[in-house]
């Protein structure tokens, strides 16, 4: 018996038994076979919808039981570690997923992921608000931020953080309109906080290792009366600043 017939046998209940498996009596493991497939697509189901509460929220138990079961089998886990399962849901959603009635779907999927990455990422300590204030306003624009491993961006053209918060009952049912989104992990729980216009464009370059005047050029390409304030003032809201090189300094300031 393969391993790869074993497994897509395991995954789809439309298989029979793989052939040769018998029970500790020798006989065909038909049956518990079966409890045992079962078992392990109610656990992968269970996972996912654990790890993704407000797509779950939004589209329905049922549909969203549905979905699962189609993905398990097209994506079996790769990663031991079953809190992380589903990386690739967000992709699948792409495909199946009916554009008009949840196109924001899988933006969604992929804030839900990100806050996951960041509740399992390294620790780091966040570095204190005032030793950002601390900095002399002429370094400002050359220095550099060291950000947290948790740190995390998803751009969507959808309200993707105000749906998660309504779908959670933590805020009300948003209008419309993109949203930037910067995921990290002040504490011990995730957190998603919106950011303005060309706000994610400015994080990716930090965590790229632009300086801050680089930074502030990048969001102004996405935005032209771009404010680096209000993403400074998110990185520190959210513990997402590890570290500080001013301009010239040779070392990285906790």
């Amino acid at each position: 018996m393969r391993q790869e017939s074993f497994r897509a046998a395991l995954l789809d209940p439309a298989r029979p038994a793989p052939a040769g498996l018998h029970d500790g009596a020798g006989r065909p493991a038909g049956r518990r076979f079966d409890i045992y497939r079962n078992n392990v697509a109610a656990s992968l189901v269970a996972a996912l919808e654990t790890g993704f509460p407000a797509l779950r929220a939004l589209i329905g138990g049922e549909r969203f039981r549905g979905l699962a079961l189609s993905f398990l089998r097209a994506h079996p886990p790769r990663d031991p570690r079953l809190a992380l399962y589903g990386a690739e849901l967000p992709g699948f959603l792409e495909g199946v997923a009916p554009r008009a009635r949840f196109g924001w779907a899988p933006d969604l999927a992929r804030l839900e992921m990100a806050l996951r990455e960041a509740y399992h990422a390294a620790d780091a300590d966040p570095v204190a608000p005032e030793a950002l204030a601390a900095i002399a306003p002429e370094a400002l624009e050359g220095t550099r931020l060291k950000l947290a491993p948790a740190v995390r961006r998803v751009v969507s053209r959808w309200p993707v953080a105000a749906l998660r918060a309504h779908a959670l009952e933590e805020g009300p049912r948003p209008e419309g309109g993109a949203q930037e989104v910067l995921v990290s992990r002040p504490g011990f729980d995730p957190l998603a906080q919106a950011l303005p216009p060309g706000g994610a464009a400015a994080v990716a370059a930090l965590a790229d290792g632009a300086t801050l005047g680089e930074a502030h050029a990048a969001g102004a390409r996405a935005r032209v009366d771009f404010d680096l304030g209000p993403v400074l003032a998110a990185l520190l809201t959210g513990g997402a600043i590890t570290g500080l090189m001013p301009q010239d300094c040779k070392e990285t300031l906790p």
